[in-house]
């Protein structure tokens, strides 16, 4: 039995069972090089009956073949406007091959090249834990909440989001979410990162003290003041990337670089981002940088695949990790190449491995939560 507050995905992987039982030794007898060319060569022969999505922050060995670039919803999206492709291998995440099984047709297949490549945030909100919050949070205020998820999140998540009226939110929406959300209830929990549902209630304008925080591993809030203030129940649940970026980073950045500007992700701690000359989504961060002024200096809070993509893709501008010793996120990078090649080669042979699929009940009222959002976006 997987205790409390460990995934099956971090069991995994710490005993490493997943890539002994899954991957032939034979993929790391290979060179780079070749496996290179047999994916080239199997993308071929594929052809339209093969899309692959890769979102930002995959490894460079990966991305190269990524049919399409994107954000977790984006790519969802674009797989949604590719009736031909049979087969989607998602380089990305477990939540995001999940939202893309559920916004495509009933004969594609989504498939997750790695099993292992999670989720820590939304592994911090499992479907028992949201339930007893839930209806601890009832008992304090009755029927006076709606739920909000962000899309870094299970479907089950996203399920209970959409049976119980609420909606999908992402970091370029989220206040626009929030402000739909408070016409309809007076009060929201925003599972499962803190740090975006407060970032984004303080933007507009609800102070820190009406916001309380629910614990699920405690099963309590950690909240001083009346609960009759609220206004905001936080998940506490974090990015484990974005929550290493602290002030301290920016205060001897602004020692050392004065005319560096700092841009981070609203997932990062509230004193970071308040602290930050700019904050946004992935799209915002990539964006900005995109059309900066050439010579302008930037220290960047997010993925650091991305980071290092962006310096390699601008290189006018000066660009570094606002936390020089920062590492690439454990697992957005647990799709390599040489499980990208397994999962084709296994197409090849006419097996399909590591299929993601969401129960029909859970992916109804989970696409009710996305559609709620795709109405206001």
């Amino acid at each position: 039995m997987v205790g409390a507050g460990i995934s099956l995905m971090e069991v995994l992987d710490v005993l490493d069972i997943e890539s002994e039982v899954s991957l032939p030794k034979r993929y790391s007898e290979l060179s780079e090089e070749e496996m290179t060319a047999r994916v080239r060569e199997i993308k071929a022969k594929f052809g339209e009956r093969l899309f692959i999505p890769g979102h930002h922050y995959q490894k460079d060995e990966v991305i190269q073949f990524a049919d399409a670039r994107g954000d977790s919803l984006k790519l969802a999206q674009i797989c949604t406007t590719k009736p031909e492709a049979e087969f989607i291998p998602f380089c990305g995440v477990h939540f995001m091959a999940e939202t893309a099984d559920m916004l495509t047709g009933p004969d594609q297949k989504v498939i997750l090249p790695d099993m292992r490549a999670g989720c820590s945030m939304a592994d911090m909100a499992d479907i028992d834990q949201t339930e007893e919050g839930w209806e601890a949070m009832q008992e304090v205020w009755g029927d006076t909440i709606l739920p909000l998820t962000y899309v870094n999140s299970t479907a089950a998540i996203k399920g209970f989001v959409g049976k119980h009226g609420g909606a999908t939110v992402t970091s370029s929406n989220a206040k626009k979410m929030l402000e739909w959300a408070f016409t309809q209830k007076e009060r929201i929990l925003f599972l499962p990162d803190q740090h975006l549902g407060r970032n984004t209630a303080y933007d507009l304008g609800i102070p820190l003290e009406q916001m309380a925080v629910w614990a699920p591993l405690k099963g309590e809030f950690e909240y001083e003041g009346d609960f009759e203030d609220v206004k905001v129940i936080l998940w506490k649940g974090h990015c484990s990337v974005h929550e290493k970026f602290n002030i301290k980073h920016i205060e001897n950045l602004r020692d050392k670089e004065p005319e560096m500007k700092v841009l981070v992700h609203p997932e990062c701690t509230f004193d970071v981002v308040q602290a930050s000359d700019l904050n946004g989504s992935t799209s915002f961060i990539i964006n900005t940088i995109e059309n900066a002024e050439p010579g302008s200096k930037w220290a960047i809070g997010t993925e650091m695949n991305l980071v290092n993509r962006l310096a390699m893709e601008n290189p006018d501008k000066e660009i570094v990790s606002l936390n020089p010793f920062m590492c690439p996120c454990l697992t957005m990078n647990r799709i390599d190449l040489p499980h990208l090649l397994w999962s084709l080669e296994k197409l090849e042979q006419g097996e399909v491995v590591n299929q993601i699929t969401v129960p029909q009940e859970v992916a109804e009222n989970a696409v009710l939560a996305l559609n709620r959002m795709l109405e206001r976006s």
